[in-house]
C-alpha cells in the first residue's frame, strides 16, 4: 500500500466527517494520462480536500519549508505532505517560479495529475483575482488538458488560512476538460498566453461564483 493510498484510507473519512464535501463533474477527470487541475485558492487546507475528492492521486507545488522541520512534528510533516502527493519547492527568489514550471511539466511528462493554483496565491478576501500564465505554459508545453475545478466553503470553515478548520460543508466543483491544442508552439507569446490563462480563469469563475478583481492577489496584499 503506498503512501498515498494510505493517508486517503486514514484521513478521507475524517475529512468527510468534518466537511461533508460535496464533489461535482469528478468524471471529467481523465483516468489515464496528464492533466493539469487549475482553480481558486481560498485557504490552507484546499490542498488536502481536493486531492482527496479524486481518484488519482494528485501532485502539487508546495514550499519546503513544510518538508524541512525538525524533530519528530517535522519528520511527521514532511512523511505526511509529500505522500499526499506535495512536490517541495523554494519559491522564494528570482527562480522559484521557473522551479515550479519545470516541476510541473516533469509530473506531466510522466503522466500524471498536476494541480495549480493560477493565481499563485491565497485569496485575500475570498474573490477570484487574475491568473498568473504558468497555466498557460504548462499546457502549451506539454499538451495535458486544463481541468478547472472551484472549491468553495473553505474560506468559512478555516478563516484566514490559519488556525484550526472547523466543522463545516464544502463543495469540490470540476469542469469540463480544455484543450488548447490550437496555439502548439506558441509557448513564448505573451498575448497567447494571456488569452488561454483568462480562458482558464473564466471557467473557474463560472464554477465557483466568485467575485473577480483584475490585478494580481499579490498586488492586492501589498496593498
Amino acid at each position: 500500500m503506498s503512501r498515498f493510498t494510505l493517508i486517503k484510507a486514514v484521513l478521507g473519512p475524517v475529512l468527510r466527517l468534518m466537511f461533508r464535501p460535496r464533489v461535482e463533474g469528478a468524471e471529467n477527470i481523465p483516468g489515464t494520462g496528464p492533466v493539469i487541475l487549475a482553480g481558486n485558492h481560498l485557504t490552507f487546507i484546499d490542498s488536502m480536500i481536493m486531492p482527496l475528492s479524486v481518484k488519482r492521486q494528485v501532485f502539487f507545488i508546495g514550499k519546503d519549508e513544510y518538508v524541512t522541520g525538525k524533530g519528530i512534528k517535522g519528520r511527521v510533516m514532511a512523511w505526511f505532505f509529500t505522500g499526499t502527493g506535495m512536490i517541495p519547492v523554494d519559491r522564494d527568489g528570482g527562480r522559484g517560479g521557473v522551479a515550479a514550471l519545470m516541476t510541473g511539466r516533469r509530473v506531466l511528462e510522466e503522466g500524471k495529475v498536476f494541480s495549480i493554483y493560477p493565481e499563485g496565491t491565497r485569496s485575500p478576501d475570498g474573490r477570484l483575482y487574475r491568473g498568473r500564465t504558468g497555466i498557460a505554459r504548462l499546457t502549451l508545453m506539454t499538451g495535458a488538458p486544463v481541468v478547472p475545478f472551484a472549491i468553495i466553503g473553505t474560506d468559512k470553515i478555516q478563516p484566514g488560512g490559519a488556525g484550526v478548520p472547523r466543522p463545516g460543508k464544502v463543495t469540490v466543483r470540476f469542469g469540463e476538460p480544455m484543450e488548447f491544442s490550437r496555439y502548439e508552439g506558441m509557448d513564448r507569446d505573451r498575448y497567447v498566453l494571456r488569452a488561454v490563462t483568462d480562458s482558464v480563469m473564466s471557467e473557474v469563475l463560472a464554477l465557483s461564483g466568485q467575485e473577480y478583481v483584475d490585478i494580481y492577489a499579490t498586488k492586492a496584499k501589498a496593498a
